[in-house]
């Protein structure tokens, strides 16, 4: 009677453990099932959240026309003999005063530009070199500014206001970065480039005299 007793109790344990073991196998397929179900709507939820994305912010598209027209062409002497560069902050606005709050159009430009100057040596005559024993007589054109522009992969808005009776004008931005073109020009001049642009190219030239044999070298204003 003990064995009897011994063996059913046996036989009930293991058939827990089969049905036990049985449920697991049947949650894990379901879940595997439900899984599988879920995965094709979460695609489509991912897609959609994408396509969302970009219908809010869409990547700008650039397009050239292909026909270019080249207006001029001109050879050029020009010995470049410094080079700046600027950075300028520019407040560009429209519709201020008493009701600014109302109708105004407000933007902060930070402005990165470069400034060369040099001396054009095409402005150059024969009376322009002359030679006296052993001295080189010398009178370059005055130095000049050829290059004073922006640097639009660093030049960018950085805030823009526009009250809510205001449209946004179009062209403030451009005038903006014409303003700053201005500023940064000035801002070299103002600072000497012009008097150390000619003093390189004095330098410079008395280098290359040199190495031809003329040894002594005098600059005439």
């Amino acid at each position: 009677m003990y064995n009897g007793v011994m063996k059913r109790i046996i036989f009930e344990i293991f058939l827990i453990v089969v049905i036990l073991a049985l449920a697991g196998a049947g949650l894990w397929s379901i879940n595997r099932s439900f899984n599988a179900t879920l995965a094709p709507l979460k695609q489509v939820n991912a897609d959609l959240s994408t396509q969302v994305s970009q219908l809010l912010h869409p990547t700008p598209t650039i397009i050239a026309d292909p026909v270019t027209i080249i207006h001029d062409v001109q050879s050029l002497a020009r010995l470049e003999t410094i080079q700046y560069s600027v950075e300028k902050v520019i407040t560009a606005e429209t519709g201020g005063g008493a009701f600014a709050w109302l109708t105004q159009d407000k933007l902060l430009l930070i402005a990165h530009g470069t400034v060369i100057a040099g001396v054009d040596m095409a402005k150059m005559e024969t009376g322009d070199m002359w030679l006296v024993g052993e001295v080189l007589h010398v009178r370059l054109p005055a130095a000049e500014i050829f290059v004073a522009t922006l640097d639009n992969s660093k030049t960018q808005v950085y805030d823009r206001e526009t009250s809510i009776f205001r449209t946004a004008d179009p062209n403030l931005e451009t005038l903006a970065r014409q303003a700053a073109e201005d500023e940064i020009r000035k801002a070299a001049i103002d600072d000497g480039i012009l008097e150390v642009a000619q003093q390189n190219a004095e330098s410079y030239l008395t280098r290359f005299f040199a190495a031809l044999g003329y040894t002594r070298v005098v600059f005439e204003k």
